[in-house]
């Protein structure tokens, strides 16, 4: 397995006055797949969003490898969501968050990095179902469509880690499938997978598995 990419220790969560999340600590390494699980209310969305510095206030340290060609890591608690992304933290939300109003292929390259062509490429390869849907807008996709956008869209950013929010809630089987085989595939590659989902079809690919009970994490 890869160096290890993200370092969370005993991170803490709070919406306003309110505590979320209590001392949570995990670690995610290159070409690894870990995958939360836990209840409704849990903290998983949270915990995704405090990664990725969305919605919530925090305390504790999320160490990055912001350097893929160095091993030292650097703490970005308090960096801006914007900063988290640019070096390489992927976040696909359990809403999606489509531009609506475009079709698919604007929705890929607005978020499009350096190598716009290769990286598109790359996503339509995963998701062939894309590739006959291109001038199609997103508002005209099924859910199951939506959300293979929603992870091509991200990975038009050229990721180094992925977060995904419940990317199978709601969604066909069939879907579910080819949406697992792509990030399969993406873990091949390299990249580093934290992934809120309580499909069985994940967990059972997984490196592994971690419960978060009321904010707590620990193995599951």
């Amino acid at each position: 397995m890869g160096l290890i990419v993200l370092d969370v220790q005993k991170l803490n969560a709070f919406y306003g006055p309110a505590q979320a999340l209590f001392e949570v600590t995990l670690q995610v390494k290159a070409g690894e797949l870990v995958v939360l699980q836990g209840l409704n209310g849990a903290g998983k969305s949270t915990l995704l969003k405090a990664l990725m510095g969305l919605e919530v206030g925090t305390e504790g340290r999320i160490h990055y490898q912001v350097n893929p060609t160095e091993s030292g890591q650097v703490d970005i608690q308090r960096w801006e969501t914007h900063r988290r992304a640019h070096v390489g933290l992927g976040y696909v939300p359990e809403d999606r968050r489509l531009f609506a109003g475009l079709t698919v292929r604007e929705n890929l390259r607005v978020a499009a990095g350096q190598d716009a062509r290769a990286q598109e490429a790359r996503a339509l390869d995963l998701f062939p179902a894309l590739k006959t849907k291109l001038k199609r807008p997103a508002t005209q996709m099924s859910g199951g469509e939506q959300q293979m956008l929603a992870i091509a869209r991200t990975l038009m950013t050229g990721p180094r880690v992925l977060l995904l929010d419940e990317p199978c809630e709601g969604i066909a089987p069939v879907l579910v499938e080819s949406i697992r085989d792509a990030l399969l595939a993406l873990k091949r590659d390299g990249l580093a997978l934290l992934v809120a989902e309580q499909n069985r079809l994940f967990a059972s690919r997984a490196d592994r598995v971690l419960l978060l009970v009321a904010g707590k994490v620990r193995d599951s």
